[in-house]
């Protein structure tokens, strides 16, 4: 890339470290000179990565209370918030999407690509907040009917789309009548290792926030009496903790190297929720940890139904169990050979290769490296 190439990342928010934040992690590699725009950033958390290192632009909505720990009350205040942003003097904006991100203005012919999660998932499915998928009541549904009017208007100032699965592919030509090309998130696949001594818990790791449906996990395995470990953090930990057997370990966030190491010894990784893509379905089949996964969304392109793990396919108790006790049975016919060969597909640097080839195609005299 061109020294004096004056270039924007745009991400919703930046509350917690999870997919989503490992990816902006991975293309500020390849665009080192970007500069970073979020409407909520919770720096706290990113004391120990390269993002505590630059100097983070945020809305207005990053000084309001509760916005670091709650910053889905302020959906209705994001359209406006994210259309603020001055980005006159950027020549190109990348923008990394799961809600508004996508919605900034650009200015004086700047070219505009969106790498994109999902369509806001609360908008365009029939998804609550509260992850249950029952009727809405008719304030809310205005509301985000007025979220769908805005969001598309929003996507037509895009130049291109990329998605990060074939399953957000869809629901972007669903919701914006636009094509885009999938780029598989990156995955390091080099930190992760099997171990020969396998152990009997099985593991999950996931913010804990209500459409994860880490509660149908709990349920399931203080049914079966299954040991099952829990890593992450989340407003949904407390009722989580009500509802839980002694069976189950909340482990709270662990660093990478732990996390590796956890998967490297489970039996299974356990994943209830309908997955974008999932970074830590594909880390699991990297530790040679086969899968359990809910069969919607990106599951079907990162797990191997009989090779490389299993889908259920109903997010209820029963379907769940049946699952987990089919698995019981089978779990030692995986082959780590086989899990860990399908992961490299989702390495780090097929990302940059795919990225960066996506970002030069629609700007040609932006060349990375000065190449």
């Amino acid at each position: 890339m061109k020294s004096n190439q004056r270039i924007a990342f745009v991400i919703d928010s930046l509350p917690s470290l999870g997919g989503a934040e490992k990816v902006l992690l991975t293309a500020l590699e390849v665009y080192p000179q970007a500069h970073i725009f979020t409407l909520i950033y919770n720096k706290d958390v990113f004391t120990d990565t390269p993002i505590a290192r630059r100097d983070i632009k945020t809305s207005y909505l990053d000084a309001l209370p509760l916005a670091h720990k709650h910053h889905r009350m302020f959906l209705p205040l994001m359209p406006g918030a994210i259309e603020r942003f001055d980005l006159q003097e950027y020549e190109l904006i990348i923008s990394f999407s799961y809600a508004v991100a996508h919605g900034v203005q650009n200015f004086n012919g700047a070219r505009h690509v969106s790498y994109t999660y999902t369509p806001m998932r609360y908008a365009w499915t029939d998804l609550n907040l509260d992850g249950t998928h029952s009727q809405r009541n008719i304030v809310v549904d205005q509301l985000l009917q007025a979220f769908c009017r805005w969001d598309r208007e929003a996507a037509s100032r895009v130049h291109q789309f990329a998605a990060i699965s074939q399953a957000v592919s869809k629901r972007i030509q669903f919701a914006y009548q636009r094509e885009a090309p999938v780029i598989y998130p990156p995955v390091e696949i080099e930190r992760f290792h099997s171990n020969k001594q396998r152990e009997d818990y099985y593991i999950t790791v996931s913010r804990l926030v209500p459409h994860k449906r880490i509660d149908l996990l709990v349920e399931a395995f203080s049914k079966l009496n299954l040991p099952l470990y829990i890593v992450g953090n989340g407003p949904e930990l407390p009722r989580l903790k009500n509802l839980a057997s002694a069976n189950i370990k909340f482990l709270g966030y662990q660093t990478d190297e732990k996390v590796a190491e956890l998967m490297s010894k489970a039996r299974g990784f356990v994943c209830a929720a309908e997955e974008d893509f999932g970074i830590a379905i594909v880390e699991a089949q990297a530790a040679g940890c086969p899968i359990i996964a809910y069969g919607q969304g990106g599951a079907l392109e990162t797990v191997l139904d009989g090779i490389t793990g299993i889908h259920f396919s109903e997010q209820t108790l029963e379907s769940l169990c049946e699952a987990i006790l089919q698995f019981e049975r089978i779990h030692t016919s995986f082959f780590v050979d086989d899990l860990m060969c399908h992961a490299k597909q989702f390495d780090k640097t097929c990302f940059k290769k795919k990225f960066v080839e996506f970002v030069e195609a629609l700007n040609p005299e932006i060349q990375l490296n000065g190449r």
